[in-house]
């Protein structure tokens, strides 16, 4: 006897309702019977002979460039200059209409049913058995996008993001893993192994960049290298990404990538929610919450811990706010992966001077005010202002100069840069949590900065200094306080 549920108990739903089923249709060598000759046809000509269908064009008077792909086909497209006839639809796997006349288009739609077609009048849903979504081709990789029609421009603008995110080599790697199959069957027998091969297989086809010729021989170079191992005798990677200075939108592509290839992720403070949303769900992600004078992680620990995830086998990213090559402490982090043998990449990001500068609308250098730029830190490692800074290089008129995390130092920096030489009336502007929503702006002189900076404490500051500053800014610019960003750059 068939066991029955008890009434409390239940299934979860593994889907919520789908407004249309999404299917992928091999009509290579098929017949497709498309009726009309306006400009609508064309495409749709184009993309189901790019399936390989072989297609029937009945229109009276069909577009120029039906007509041009039809004599470039190679008898694949043939162009009847007619009205269709019922029997035209016989033998056919699809029927396509561009007919905006709702009675021609129901005479149509009945006569394909009879013949259990199914049938899409172009832009017509009401006479459509389906719908062409938008299309990311990189075939055989292809993903189809759908907003049952009721945003159009929504699914190209899905689109326009799916298309800048996966790279333009992935057709070939996927077509090579295509032929690959029954191979890799051969070297590597254990199901296990086979599992590693295309976890490696798909880390290696986002990030690689290898000729298509040697696609085949890479293959067997990485069959070789799974062969007889484990996941815990593998030794992982580190991969140093920035974050940028926090808006998810500055993140780079490549950044992107590498956040949904993560096995862990290990950020800082400075690392937006935004941005760690943008990660690979199955990731584990441990905050290490470096801060300057404040509690925080030893650099030493934070390095122990991204080498020994590494060596147990995991694809760390170590993830940090702005550029890890800016005052990001990456060169320890580097050093201590080598000594160990690790393997490690940096990935660079937007620093946050860049993304003060555009929020501001304004260029560090300028050829009337800025020949030179200079990114100092704004304090040593107790906190104070460095005193090996070259205060008078600095004082240079002529260039533009950038304090990172200076907001307890910036009295004593503007003091130094006075006394070398630099006018007070120096423009400076200070920026904190620069390209979020919550960015504040400050706008003074050097002779306002020996006041310090009255921003928020616990955020990230950085403070823009020189004569560019101020040629960029409109002559009403707001006075030193703080100010929300909106308010600030109107």
């Amino acid at each position: 006897m068939t066991p029955t549920l008890a009434p409390a108990e239940t299934r979860p739903r593994r889907l919520a309702p789908l407004a249309k089923l999404p299917i992928f249709l091999d009509l290579a060598g098929r017949r497709v019977l498309l009726v009309g000759g306006g400009e609508p046809v064309v495409w749709k000509a184009e993309l189901l002979a790019a399936a390989g269908a072989r297609l029937d064009i009945v229109a009276p008077e069909p577009h120029e460039d039906l007509a041009a792909l039809a004599a470039t086909s190679d008898g694949a497209i043939a162009l009847h200059r007619r009205e269709w006839r019922p029997e035209d639809l016989d033998g056919a796997a699809l029927v396509v209409a561009d007919e905006e006349d709702a009675g021609q288009a129901a005479r149509l739609r009945e006569a394909a049913h009879a013949r259990g077609l199914l049938v899409n009048v172009i832009d017509n849903p009401a006479f459509c058995d389906f719908q062409f979504g938008t299309i990311v081709n990189r075939s055989p990789v292809v993903i189809g996008i759908m907003t049952d029609g009721a945003a159009p421009v929504l699914g190209q603008a899905i689109r326009r993001r799916i298309e800048a995110v996966l790279p333009g080599s992935l057709a070939a790697w996927a077509a090579a893993a295509k032929g690959f199959r029954e191979r890799l069957r051969v070297r590597l027998p254990s199901r296990t192994d086979r599992r590693l091969f295309w976890e490696a297989f798909v880390d290696r086809a986002f990030r690689a960049n290898i000729p298509d010729g040697r696609l085949p021989a890479e293959l067997e170079r990485l069959a070789g290298s799974i062969a007889g191992t484990s996941r815990e005798g593998r030794i992982g990677e580190v991969v140093i990404v920035g974050a940028g200075p926090g808006d998810p939108e500055l993140l780079t592509l490549k950044a992107m990538r590498e956040l949904q290839a993560a096995d862990v992720i290990v950020y800082d403070r400075l690392v937006t929610p935004g941005v760690l949303e943008l990660a690979r769900r199955e990731a584990r992600r441990v905050h290490v919450g470096k801060e300057g004078h404040g509690a925080a992680c030893r650099q030493e620990d934070i390095s122990s811990l991204i080498v020994d995830l590494a060596l147990a086998g995991e694809r760390v990213v170590r993830l940090k706010g702005g550029d890890p090559a800016v005052f990001g402490r990456s060169g320890e982090e580097v050093a201590a992966c080598r000594e160990a043998g690790v393997p490690v990449r940096i990935v660079p990001g937007v620093t946050t001077a860049s993304a003060a500068a555009a929020s501001l609308n304004l260029s560090l250098t300028h050829r009337d005010h800025a020949q030179s730029l200079h990114f100092v830190t704004g304090h040593d490692r107790h906190g104070a202002l460095p005193s090996n800074l070259d205060f008078r290089k600095l004082a240079d008129p002529n260039a533009t100069l950038v304090v990172y995390m200076g907001r307890r130092t910036s009295a004593a920096l503007a003091d130094r840069l006075i006394a070398e030489g630099l006018p007070a009336a120096t423009p400076v502007a200070a920026l904190a949590n620069v390209s979020r929503a919550d960015q504040l702006v400050m706008r003074s002189d050097l002779a306002g900065l020996r006041k310090g900076i009255d921003l928020p404490e616990r955020v990230p500051v950085i403070v823009l200094i020189g004569a560019a500053i101020g040629s960029s800014l409109p002559e009403d610019a707001l006075p030193f306080a703080a100010r929300p960003r909106a308010k600030a750059i109107a």
